[in-house]
């Protein structure tokens, strides 16, 4: 069997954290107004940012970064 490299456990911890983060948006459990949905999205985005980054892949990367400031920029907002 082969081991996984913690550059693949850190990309699957994001894509896992933002597909749960989405699901419980979707099912009512989070509101999108939620510091704690918005920070799973920037958890997970930053993540598979990483990830991608160190592969040179740097399509998921940039949309990853997009995602984790549009997150961070719904969660000043939700804070003022």
């Amino acid at each position: 069997m082969k081991r996984k490299s913690s550059n693949e456990i850190i990309d699957w911890c994001g894509v896992v954290l933002v597909v749960v983060a989405y699901a419980l948006m979707s099912f009512n459990i989070f509101s999108s107004h939620s510091i704690l949905y918005q920070s799973l999205n920037i958890l997970g985005a930053t993540a598979i940012a990483f990830s991608s980054f160190r592969k040179k892949d740097y399509e998921p990367c940039v949309l990853n970064v997009i995602w984790a400031v549009i997150a961070l920029m719904a969660i000043i907002n939700i804070l003022k």
